[in-house]
C-alpha cells in the first residue's frame, strides 16, 4: 500500500473542518458587499476625476468594473452599458486598449498633479510625483489603442 505525501504538513486522512452553510453564505454575502463598496468608491473617484486634475478617470472606472464584476452583476451591467464609462471599459476588457484621447487626458492630468506635487513638496521629495507619473505615463502610452471604426 503506497501512501500519499501529506498535504500542508498534516496526514492525508485528516480533512479540514467543514464550514457551516450559514457561515459560508454570510461570508459570501459580506465579500460581495465589500466588492460592491469598493466598486462604488472607485466609481466615485472616477467621477471626481472628471473634474479634478489630480484624479484620473479611466483607471478608477476600470477598477470599478473589476469590483462590480465580483460583487454586483447588475452594477457591472449598468457600468458596461453606460454611454460615458462603458466604451473604455469594454475596450479594456476585450483588447486591453486605451483610447488616444484618454491617454492625452491622463498624461495632462498627471502632469498637472506632478507639477503641483513638485511645487508643494520640499527637496528631493518634489521629484517623486514627476517620477511616478512618468512611469505610469510610459506604461499607459505602451498600451494599444482601440481600432478605429
Amino acid at each position: 500500500m503506497t501512501s500519499q505525501p501529506p498535504r500542508f504538513g498534516g496526514p492525508p486522512e485528516v480533512a479540514p473542518p467543514a464550514v457551516p452553510a450559514a457561515l459560508s453564505a454570510t461570508l459570501g454575502r459580506a465579500r460581495r458587499l465589500a466588492w460592491l463598496a469598493a466598486g462604488v468608491l472607485a466609481l466615485s473617484l472616477g467621477v471626481l476625476g472628471v473634474f479634478l486634475p489630480l484624479l484620473p478617470t479611466v483607471p478608477f472606472v476600470l477598477l470599478a468594473g473589476l469590483c462590480f464584476s465580483r460583487g454586483c452583476a447588475r452594477c457591472e451591467r449598468w457600468l458596461l452599458q453606460h454611454p460615458r464609462f462603458g466604451p473604455p471599459l469594454r475596450e479594456w476588457r476585450t483588447h486591453r486598449a486605451v483610447s488616444r484621447r484618454a491617454k492625452w487626458l491622463a498624461t495632462a492630468s498627471m502632469g498637472a498633479g506632478a507639477a503641483l506635487g513638485g511645487w508643494m513638496l520640499d527637496g528631493w521629495l518634489g521629484g517623486l510625483p514627476a517620477l511616478a507619473c512618468a512611469a505610469v505615463a510610459a506604461w499607459l502610452w505602451s498600451l494599444p489603442e482601440p481600432a478605429r471604426r
